[in-house]
């Protein structure tokens, strides 16, 4: 397992994502919330994962039980991050929400506590002020954020009064705007970019093409529309081609991708053991320049429909599944 250190932290650079861990929308029943959940915690355990992301949000605090539960006795291995909904995120509700996420994990301290998204009518100040009496107080440890731009990053930091450590980000070679600022942001003061969807939520397995695409949730990603699929499909070659090479699979690839940027932690979910297994291994992938720069390019030219001209398409596809 490859580590990475920031602000005096040692993390795993593939952790393991929890928002599955009792989401009905993912179509996983109780056998895997009572069993898989914890088998998958146990093993990126002992494959020395050690980043794991959930939210009070996902399942409606169910996650976070989980991911409890499955942690008990072995809680001195686990970095624990969760998030704060951000409704209403004034001093002493983020304060009162943190006790209650830090009941639901059976944990007396989270490692990191953070602000799901931006809230546009809270001040920042009043969400940071019940963050730092959280620090002062020893519910948390470190204080991120989420899906928050540049300046709202920087205004938290001030706010704060200290190191807001992390921004969790959608990213992924085809979603890579958090390159654009945050990214050399978090490099240039020792802060981490926490990259959610690193596998586009599977476009990047290679598993799909307009005549095989994904229902349930990931139906209404506008990436899975036929004509995307097909966009994509020089990218996807790039992707198994270079996965041939190491012996890998194109997830691996993906992921070997993201986490070869300095200060990135990737956080993909699994579904099965074998699943977990395989996104621990591509920590240990090591891809050469010129296989980044020819996955770097494969993703420069992909350009998918999306945003309103997309809205259309996903209507009549859905019509049509």
């Amino acid at each position: 397992m490859r580590y990475i250190e920031v602000s005096g932290l040692k993390l795993s650079a593939v952790g393991l994502g929890t928002w599955q861990f009792g989401s009905k929308e993912w179509g996983y029943g109780e056998e895997y919330a009572n069993e898989t959940a914890s088998a998958i915690t146990h093993r990126a355990l002992d494959l020395g994962v050690t980043f794991f992301d959930t939210a009070e949000i996902y399942a409606m605090g169910n996650s976070e039980r989980i991911l409890g539960r499955a942690l008990a006795g072995r809680r001195e291995e686990a970095f624990i991050a969760t998030k704060v909904f951000p409704v209403l995120p004034l001093a002493a509700v983020v304060q009162q929400r943190a006790v209650a996420s830090a009941d639901r994990l059976g944990v007396e301290v989270i490692d990191l506590y953070q602000v799901h998204w931006p809230n546009p009518v809270v001040k920042l100040s009043q969400t940071m002020a019940g963050m730092a009496s959280l620090q002062r107080t020893g519910v948390i440890h470190h204080v991120g954020v989420s899906n928050f731009n540049l300046s709202q990053w920087q205004q938290a930091d001030a706010a704060l009064g200290g190191p807001v450590l992390s921004n969790q980000v959608k990213y992924n070679l085809v979603q890579r705007k958090p390159e654009a600022d945050l990214l050399p942001w978090a490099q240039a003061n020792g802060r981490l970019i926490i990259a959610y969807s690193p596998l586009a939520q599977g476009l990047l397995s290679g598993r799909y093409d307009a005549s095989n695409r994904p229902g349930g949730v990931r139906a209404n990603n506008s990436l899975f529309l036929p004509e995307n699929l097909d966009r994509a499909k020089p990218m996807l070659d790039a992707l198994r081609e270079v996965a041939a090479a190491h012996d890998a699979t194109p997830s691996q690839v993906a992921l070997a991708w993201v986490i070869r940027r300095p200060n990135v932690v990737a956080i993909p979910g699994a579904s099965t053991v074998a699943q977990l297994e395989a996104n621990a291994a591509a920590a240990d992938l090591d891809l050469t320049d010129d296989e980044d720069a020819r996955l770097t390019a494969a993703s420069n030219a992909f350009t998918p429909v999306t945003g309103l001209s997309a809205a259309p398409k996903l209507a009549l596809s859905r019509l049509h599944r």
